[in-house]
């Protein structure tokens, strides 16, 4: 039985303002991962920098769990890390950094409440970040910034703050300001006070970093002209207003600013106190009609990433559920919104990383993971009492296409099933034609999806492939109306997904253009929602 069904809904409300749910966004080789276990060290949810506290005794639990990342040594797919910081409960999504898994990124920012920008200092913006932050645009969500790897060489900083606000119109607002220049790292200055923290590194930053918090004067007497040139700076950002200002951050148009190094600890805990005191708490979330579901109304959440295993020596599959409203309790049964069938939460956990532990209850704001949760896909909306349905979760205009076969036709059912789980994941979107040749298309965004496409079939599901390339150079999502008008004009072809999305390929972009100036009432959008259209 759930708090809200006690009356106790005031226990939901004062949990929900406990929890912080973001996920961190960067280019890859920004330092996403490291600043993710950092985290964790300043947190207390390891004993060093990637060896986690368990009961079997410390181990190692990487946010990059999945063999292939571990080999590659990129994310490839999005993870969540659940931890204790102050009094609050914080939710970590972990997303991988690599364009070719930004599908995976979108569908991670929608159960977010707010989101952390990592730049390389000597980088910057770069075309990854600017997508990523088209789709943090689109949900008005709060962007902290953290400028990192200053401690190596790399650009003025304030030619970065120039950067940002031009490229992506996002005005950023230093809380913490740099002594020193890039390579030659002093500390910081913390706007909010005017105090000085210098920094001294740990062993291979595998504990926190000693931390001297000096005033002004002894600051002054300790870094003379460092200290002097980054003074002038911060007289330069107080002129121009360049300061925190909730409001606007609130509003997805000014973005805190923290600068620091995640490999040597220093400014971790600056920006981890920030997830605390400045992200916004759970709130209540809009349904698909644009009306917002109170917190303590009864228990509703969606899923939003399905992951196979996670733990091969079961060789299960997980839904991840952000909780909306409510409470949620193990072993209580809910409606599954599509299907319109109860379904039971026996088997519920808590995430971290690929490790998990039973949960018992969880609050707005919280990440549950559903184990074996079959007939459930992404988008799909479970809940208690009062039906609910969320905004759908986008996927984006596939650019690239291979047809698919298994290399041992007597391993077809093993193909399959990797298939259908694969697709259900979102690693690749599967088309097909119910019309003519019966081999499946994979679509994506990057070659690399069709990479860890055929390892985890092989590695998984005991099914080896072979890839062949597709002619088409662009897709498009389709009605059936306008679709029947395309089947008719060479170089396009009409297929489906799964879950009756219509997408049309193009065999060249100057046809797409053509079409869409010629039939300006045709349906060819590039965001991709799902479902069929009539």
């Amino acid at each position: 039985m759930g708090f809200i069904e006690d009356g106790r809904q005031s226990d939901v409300v004062a949990e929900a303002s406990r929890r912080r749910t973001f996920a961190i966004i960067s280019h890859p080789d920004a330092g996403k991962t490291t600043l993710t276990e950092k985290f964790l060290l300043y947190a207390g949810a390891v004993i060093e920098a990637g060896a986690v506290k368990a009961r079997a005794g410390s181990r190692r639990a990487k946010s990059d769990w999945m063999a292939l990342e571990q080999q590659r040594g990129i994310s490839i797919t999005s993870t969540v890390l659940q931890f204790n910081y102050r009094d609050c409960v914080v939710n970590l999504l972990d997303t991988p950094g690599h364009r070719d898994f930004s599908e995976d990124t979108y569908r991670v920012l929608a159960a977010a409440d707010a989101a952390i920008m990592v730049l390389d200092v000597a980088k910057g913006i770069e075309s990854q970040t600017l997508k990523l932050f088209e789709i943090c645009r689109t949900r008005s969500l709060p962007i902290l910034t953290f400028i990192n790897k200053y401690d190596r060489p790399g650009r003025d900083p304030l030619e970065l703050l120039d950067e940002i606000e031009e490229q992506i119109g996002l005005r950023p607002t230093p809380v913490t300001w740099p002594v020193g220049i890039p390579g030659d790292f002093r500390g910081v200055v913390d706007r909010r006070d005017g105090s000085f923290i210098r920094y001294s590194r740990t062993a291979r930053g595998a504990s926190e970093a000693i931390e001297e918090r000096l005033d002004p004067e002894s600051a002054s007497v300790a870094e003379g002209d460092a200290w002097h040139k980054a003074m002038e700076t911060v007289s330069l950002l107080d002129e121009v207003g360049s300061s925190l200002d909730m409001e606007s951050f609130l509003a997805g148009e000014t973005s805190p600013l923290f600068v620091g190094s995640a490999i040597t600890n220093f400014g971790v805990r600056h920006l981890l106190d920030a997830v605390v005191d400045l992200i916004p708490p759970a709130s209540p979330r809009k349904d698909s009609s644009g009306v917002s579901r109170p917190l303590d109304a009864p228990f509703s959440g969606f899923v939003f990433k399905i992951q196979a295993n996670m733990n091969p020596s079961h060789r299960d599959h997980v839904a991840f559920l952000r909780v909306c409203s409510g409470s949620f309790v193990r072993g209580m049964t809910v409606t599954h919104g599509p299907s319109g069938k109860p379904f039971s939460t026996k088997y519920a956990a808590s995430l971290f990383g690929a490790e998990r532990d039973t949960v018992d209850v969880a609050y707005p704001g919280d990440v549950v993971g559903l184990v074996n949760a079959s007939g459930i896909n992404i988008g799909d909306a479970l809940f208690e009492a009062e039906a609910v349905t969320f905004p759908p979760i986008a996927t984006f205009a596939p650019e690239i296409f291979a047809s698919v076969r298994p290399k041992d036709t007597g391993r077809h059912k093993q193909f399959y099933r990797g298939l259908d789980q694969l697709e259900r994941e979102g690693v690749v979107q599967v088309l097909r034609d119910p019309e003519g040749d019966s081999t499946p298309i994979l679509a994506g965004v990057g070659a690399m999806q069709f990479e860890v496409f055929t390892y985890r079939l092989a590695n998984e599901f005991g099914a080896e492939v072979e890839l062949t390339s597709a002619p088409y150079k662009a897709a498009r999502r389709t009605d059936r109306t306008t679709a029947k008008e395309l089947r008719n004009i060479s170089g396009t072809r009409v297929l489906t997904r799964s879950d009756g999305t219509l997408l049309a390929l193009f065999e060249n972009q100057f046809r797409l253009q053509r079409l869409e100036s010629d039939h300006p009432n045709w349906l060819l959008d590039h965001i991709v929602s799902a479902g069929a259209l009539p």
